[in-house]
């Protein structure tokens, strides 16, 4: 089913932005996950997948074996999602290894391997070592998302990574800012809505007492 707006890439991690692909941007809650050509319209946009082999995937799966994908790939959003808000603000510990264990069994599944390529500058002669990966079935596609999620919790410092101020916000980040002073998923979101509600606090106040 066609999403009615992109993805939201805010979270300045791609781990946490595949926690946002869920959220309710406007009004109304919209699950970027919702089914299989929602995933892989998610994956396209992250750019975790080539193109090409999402095109592949979809043509060689039988039906249905897609939006079970997306299945999978919504709950472990939500297994993770209590991970990271059950550990958010503070650093991750070695004890906190265990609580990953399914994680590190996705990506044990992984068919990556290196191979010698040559330059794609024909200017430049000699060869580059080059990662790819077997696509064997549609459950590869979870890899890429896995590894994102490592990436989050091996080099994002727990202490740093926020949910929203907003009040019925669920989207979470990693603030990268200096001094580690954001407060909003996006100034354009909440961060503009949070202003306005100020602001008609403050001309309510000063308003004349009717008493």
């Amino acid at each position: 089913m066609p999403q009615p707006m992109p993805a939201l890439f805010i979270a300045d991690s791609v781990g946490l932005d595949f926690l946002n692909s869920i959220a309710t941007p406007v009004d109304t809650p919209v699950d970027w996950l919702e089914d299989g050509e929602g995933l892989l319209g998610w994956l396209r946009q992250a750019k975790l997948v080539p193109d090409d082999v999402l095109d592949s995937i979809r043509a060689r799966a039988i039906p249905g074996e897609i939006d079970r994908l997306a299945a999978q790939a919504r709950s472990l959003r939500e297994w993770f999602r209590t991970f990271v808000r059950s550990h958010k603000g503070h650093s991750l510990k070695a004890p906190d290894l265990a609580e990953l264990e399914p994680l590190n069994e996705l990506l044990r599944r992984d068919g990556a391997f290196n191979e010698i390529v040559a330059q794609e500058n024909e200017e430049t002669s000699g060869f580059r070592l080059l990662k790819s990966r077997r696509w064997a079935s549609p459950e590869t596609l979870l890899i890429p998302i896995a590894e994102s999620l490592a990436d989050l919790v091996c080099r994002e410092d727990f202490s740093y990574v926020k949910a929203c101020e907003g009040p019925v916000c669920t989207l979470l980040f990693a603030d990268h800012t200096r001094g580690h002073a954001r407060r909003w998923c996006s100034m354009s979101m909440c961060g503009n809505r949070a202003k306005q509600a100020a602001h008609r606090l403050r001309a309510k106040a000063e308003l004349p007492s009717n008493a």
